[in-house]
């Protein structure tokens, strides 16, 4: 109701702005601050002042009387408020609302008949996934969520790094070295096993000899070079590594969880010519220049001052070389392509958007969003070193720490459910995976996070338990009515206090909050709602009971807020990528 109800406002104020022969082109429809009863205002009265010759109060009183909310089925009014205009809504609005909100698919928008493709994580499979790139599945997951709850057709791809310099030094070291040389592994699990494989060549070759060296740098581009010839068999050593590391990776992302319909693998595209295509290409345009032994793009035209390598003086082609040729695939195959990328590759991003409009694509196809490191207070971490604090290490901390905290509540639990085991087992992995979850993704992206448990687990707080335990309490309401024989209703007259208002009005909000986050790929915008929503709703649990309202009538209207209620912060919180745990 709250995207038609703006709809309608603008409509208004446009439509009033005309009548008064006043520019239409900044209309300065927002919501209000909290203290202010209105759903909508518009601040123009403000951009008018001076070309009407007017201070914005008097301004903002023109606009109103001009406004006739008689055509609009949610307007009721709007009022002058110092420079402001305020909009109120009808009982449509919230008769309305609370109808939508009883639909378990409450908040999915209609479908806009784009195929999309979010490219996220994308890590380079030389070991398990560290904690520093955590925020990589976990926003890109949630940008996909949203995405496909705005109404797109998502797909979730992982590129895989099986081609450059890194694969095939773990290659090397794969074939090279004998598991009698190597510690004993962390988990027993393939990536875990095989990373120190990865770690011994890497250190092998800071202290190797000048002779040593030499012969294992040899051999290393020799399978760089296989690759790129397209030679099977080389094809095939790397696939020993690349494909069981990244099936252990894959199950450290399920459990956040982070699924993908496709691994896109990087060989793909040497293997098939397109990579040897957009070589060709490139040194047929006015930006190719031939230097220091290499091939590059000149980018001045675009602001760069650092060229761009293509071809290599051996004739390899480089990742960037083989992503133009992936992102021309996605461009074919998609109506838009989103990448999730850290805040390191911002420079080879903007390059990479230069050589494709120097290509003939049209960029508009492509949105990238950047994203800061997750960092934990115990210090820093690196996978080749192996020094680094895994994926999993921090997820089973806070499983732990959670079920700690879910085994302190259970003296004080009001519901009369038995939890045993399993149940606290799983309220456990659904509160301190939803923890990790939520901590990372409610940030803005380009902001740095300090991973803190005492934050991330604090059920009275803004973290996933605060939230997740009001989905919790809105399945408890609905199990006590049922017992009690309270059938829920839509009769939203008798839903007239303010507690209840403010609840439906901020039900209101939840399809215009996934189309903002979804426009502006920020899932973090829904987080910061569905915790202002979990606010609210705790204050209408404190003043209206269900199962102790005056009549039967307003428990039932009450009973039909609550299940609005559970289906939106359950909607939302499956695009946060968080589950909705139904007993806490």
């Amino acid at each position: 109701m709250f995207r038609a109800l703006r709809s309608e406002v603008e409509d208004a104020v446009e439509t009033a702005l005309s009548s008064l022969d006043l520019p239409t082109d900044d209309l300065g429809v927002e919501e209000p601050p909290e203290d202010v009863p209105a759903i909508l205002a518009s601040s123009v009265a403000f951009r008018l002042a001076g070309e009407v010759g007017a201070p914005p109060p008097k301004v903002a009183v023109d606009i109103a009387e001009e406004i006739d909310a008689t055509p609009y089925d949610y307007l009721e009014s709007a009022e002058p408020q110092g420079p402001y205009v305020n909009f109120f809504v009808s009982d449509a609005y919230y008769a309305e609302t609370l109808e939508a909100g009883r639909e378990e698919a409450y908040g999915h928008l209609p479908d806009t008949g784009k195929d999309v493709v979010v490219e996220h994580t994308s890590a380079n499979p030389t070991g398990p996934v560290h904690v520093g790139r955590a925020r990589n599945p976990i926003l890109g997951d949630a940008i996909a969520r949203v995405l496909e709850f705005a109404g797109n057709d998502v797909e979730r791809h992982y590129y895989v790094n099986d081609a450059g310099r890194q694969v095939a030094v773990f290659t090397w070291a794969h074939e090279t070295f004998d598991e009698s040389d190597l510690p004993e592994p962390e988990r027993d699990r393939s990536d875990y096993e095989l990373v120190r494989y990865y770690r011994k060549g890497n250190a092998y070759l800071e202290e190797a000899d000048d002779e040593d060296l030499a012969a294992a740098e040899a051999e290393i581009a020799e399978i760089m070079q296989g690759l790129e010839a397209g030679d099977e068999e080389t094809y095939e050593r790397v696939a020993v590594v690349v494909d069981q590391v990244l099936g252990g990776m894959r199950q450290s992302l399920e459990r956040l969880p982070a699924e993908f319909d496709e691994f896109v693998k990087e060989t793909t595209f040497i293997r098939n010519g397109d990579a040897d295509g957009v070589v060709d290409r490139l040194q047929d345009t006015e930006h190719a220049v031939y230097e220091e032994d290499a091939w590059q793009l000149d980018l001045s035209a675009f602001g760069f001052e650092k060229n761009l390598v293509f071809l290599r003086s051996d004739g390899t082609t480089l990742y960037t070389t083989r992503d133009l040729a992936h992102h021309e695939w996605k461009f074919e195959e998609y109506d838009e392509a989103v990448t999730v990328l850290g805040e390191d590759h911002k420079l080879q991003a903007e390059q990479l958007n230069a050589a494709l409009e120097i290509l003939g694509n049209d960029t508009d196809q492509l949105r990238q969003t950047f994203y800061s490191w997750v960092n934990l207070p115990e210090g820093g971490m690196s996978t080749r070193k192996g020094t680094g604090v895994d994926l999993d290490d921090l997820l089973d901390e806070s499983v732990a720490r959670a079920r700690e905290e879910v085994e302190d509540r259970l003296d004080s639990r009001i519901r009369d459910d038995e939890l045993d085991e399993e149940d606290i087992d799983r309220i456990a992995r659904q509160v301190g995976i939803g923890a990790v979850r939520y901590d990372i993704v409610s940030k803005q992206p380009t902001k740095g996070i300090t991973f803190e448990w005492e934050r991330a687990l604090d059920f009275e707080a803004q973290s996933a338990p605060y939230v997740q335990y009001v989905h919790a309490r809105c399945c408890g309401i609905q199990s006590e009515a049922e017992a009690a024989g309270i059938e829920p209703s839509t009769d939203v007259s008798l839903l007239d206090t303010e507690a209840e208002r403010d609840l439906i009005r901020v039900v209101a909000r939840f399809p215009a909050t996934v189309e903002r986050a979804a426009d502006d790929l920020e899932p973090h915008v829904v987080a910061t709602y569905v915790r202002e929503f979990a606010e609210t709703f705790n204050t209408f649990y404190r003043e209206c009971s269900v199962l102790n309202a005056d009549d039967d009538a307003v428990a039932a209207a009450r009973l039909g807020l609550v299940e609005a209620a559970r289906h939106t912060v359950a909607n939302a919180l499956y695009t946060l990528g968080i589950e909705a745990p139904e007993s806490m």
